[in-house]
């Protein structure tokens, strides 16, 4: 997947969620990253690189990840469970939506 898919992937899925209030996304050739803002005082953090395949989705709450899906050459792909963000558990691929399902259903249990 190239930048612009993912981005397109993204927005697309992220416009359809009422607990995301904006987004500030920026591309650097093969390099995305930014945030969308949350209802909660929380965000989430992205980063995707087409080069390498890294991709990278991390909820902050109070400067600190409280969950996380993501992909690197070293660890392939891994979860960081919320309420033990800290841990790394193997998972298979995800997609932009599979991980923004995931991100809803976290969210659903802050409320």
């Amino acid at each position: 997947m190239d930048v612009r898919q993912f981005l397109l992937s993204l927005l697309n899925t992220l416009s359809r969620l009422d607990f995301v209030k904006n987004v500030d996304f920026n591309t650097e050739v093969f390099i995305l990253k930014g945030r969308a803002t949350l209802e909660g005082n929380r965000y989430l953090q992205v980063y995707f690189n087409e080069l390498t395949g890294t991709t990278a989705f991390a909820l902050i709450e109070k400067e600190k990840r409280i969950w996380g899906i993501d992909f690197d050459n070293m660890r392939g792909w891994h979860l960081h469970p919320f309420q033990e963000s800290e841990s790394h558990r193997s998972i298979t691929e995800k997609s932009v939506q599979d991980i923004v399902r995931e991100l809803s259903e976290v969210m659903e249990s802050l409320k």
